[in-house]
């Protein structure tokens, strides 16, 4: 059984069809890249697996059960975790304090109240900005990290509720070449007990990390399949060419 499975997903907005009839499968330990033209759908296609958006249409099955009309923290209880392109770190708090609000998230209202959390979640908090080589800059406020940093601490983030699905929309956009290396570095750890599903236009960075890609157009699937089968598609060659 696959672990995510979209099926004849639809979304209108107006007069604009954004997604229409898209099938999306998704294993277990798999990483899929979902590339395409701009406008083509895939921010959107993210948006409603993660319940941000309502489909018009179509089924979206998780971990065996139909989360289409689940609202995003059934979702994110289910397992599904989501960082959009815009970060949501707090840039006036510390690395170290983002890290732990992530963590304390999944912890009982009454256990925050007594602040019963803090001690406790230390070892969690630096294990976690260890693996994304964020630790030497715990107590430095967020907005002190470069682009490339906040994109590493907020995926870090995404990771504290233990997620058995990550949705990345666009990680590496406006990072410089070192840090689209070293965030493919970051992400490859986590395949051992979670999925991957990524938004991104950086075609050697997607292709370098993901076992498969499925290609968006105008709303709808071009092609779906391994890289190698990806790259020698026709449709797919003329698609980027005409956009190029």
């Amino acid at each position: 059984m696959p672990l995510l499975e979209v099926k004849g997903l639809t979304k209108v907005f107006g007069r604009l069809t954004a997604l229409n009839g898209v099938d999306l499968t998704v294993a277990e330990g798999e990483f899929h890249g979902l590339i395409g033209p701009n406008g083509s759908g895939k921010s959107t296609l993210m948006k409603c697996i993660a319940g941000a958006e309502q489909p018009t249409q179509g089924t979206i099955r998780f971990a065996g059960r139909d989360l289409s009309a689940a609202p995003p923290q059934e979702r994110a209880r289910a397992g599904l975790s989501l960082k959009f392109q815009i970060t949501s770190v707090l840039p006036a708090l510390t690395v170290y304090d983002n890290m732990l609000l992530a963590l304390q998230a999944q912890n009982r209202i009454s256990e925050l109240i007594l602040s019963r959390t803090r001690r406790p979640l230390a070892r969690k908090v630096v294990t976690m900005l260890e693996r994304f080589r964020l630790a030497e800059r715990a107590d430095e406020p967020a907005a002190a990290l470069s682009h490339g940093q906040m994109q590493w601490l907020e995926i870090a983030m995404a990771l504290a509720g233990k997620p058995r699905l990550l949705l990345l929309d666009e990680p590496t956009g406006g990072m410089s070449l070192e840090e689209r290396r070293v965030t493919g570095e970051l992400l490859q750890p986590i395949k051992q007990h979670c999925s991957l599903v990524i938004v991104e236009h950086d075609l050697d960075f997607i292709r370098d990390i993901c076992d498969r890609l499925t290609v968006l157009d105008q709303g709808r699937v071009l092609a779906s399949g391994t890289v190698a089968e990806i790259q020698s598609d026709r449709s797919v060659q003329e698609i980027y060419l005409r956009r190029a």
